[in-house]
């Protein structure tokens, strides 16, 4: 494996009332051990898995696929630096990979036509055509069957679930499944689909307990509500 922990000098912050050095859950956290080539992140909105998959993949030398996200009526000078304050246990050659954001995915879609332009076999790697022509859970599919996808590498993905069908996520469990038998490949991904929560061999981090801590699939906080859920959906509607 490429990632192997993660140290957060929560001690160094600058500041802790600005995001994201208030979140809780990153301030109690010192390490986080990693033994699954396919590691989760999971917890509430908000609970800080995407913030803290953000300092990786930044301290891994990836960029957001897309592009990141701009703010321009309230900018916050700390968003991007929480990356300054993590240390990563990673092999001192740079793997390849990326960072993939489901938010973002469409920029990357719509470069992707750009660069067909100049090399139009490129396409091959997805599938044969432009991501732009399919549907939005179609061309994510496309993109994680792709070339790019299974090559050897470290991949940090946040919310690939958002465009997928529940078909489609299980789909996506299995896409990675094949690709853990070949080569070395790493995923951290952050999560709350408990069906891609579900991927066997792989590891939890619950962002939803004072500090993160690995957890079992059944003591997910997506588990638990789904259950319950579809045991009794009326009385979540309840007045």
């Amino acid at each position: 494996m490429y990632l192997k922990s993660i140290l957060i000098e929560s001690q160094k912050f600058p500041v802790r009332d600005m995001f994201p050095f208030n979140i809780r859950v990153i301030n109690e956290t010192g390490r986080i051990d990693i033994s699954s080539p396919v590691t989760f992140f999971t917890g509430e909105n908000g609970s800080g898995k995407s913030a803290l998959l953000d300092a990786v993949a930044r301290k891994s030398g990836f960029l957001p696929w897309g592009g990141s996200k701009i703010h321009r009526a309230h900018h916050n000078p700390y968003e991007t630096q929480l990356a300054n304050h993590v240390h990563l246990d990673l092999e001192p050659r740079r793997p390849y990979g990326f960072h993939f954001r489901a938010e973002a995915f469409f920029n990357f879609a719509a470069s992707l036509d750009d660069i067909l332009l100049d090399d139009p076999g490129r396409d091959e790697y997805y599938g044969g055509g432009s991501l732009n022509i399919l549907s939005h859970g179609e061309s994510f599919l496309a993109f994680f069957r792709g070339y790019s996808f299974s090559l050897d590498g470290l991949y940090i993905l946040d919310e690939p679930e958002a465009a997928l069908s529940p078909r489609n996520q299980v789909e996506f469990v299995r896409i990675l499944m094949e690709n853990m038998l070949s080569g070395n490949k790493q995923y951290v991904i952050a999560t709350i689909s408990p069906i891609i929560l579900a991927c066997p061999g792989s590891e939890i981090f619950s962002f939803d307990t004072p500090s993160i801590q690995p957890v079992g699939y059944k003591q997910t906080g997506s588990y638990n509500f789904y259950r319950d859920f579809l045991g009794d959906s009326n009385k979540f509607f309840s007045i």
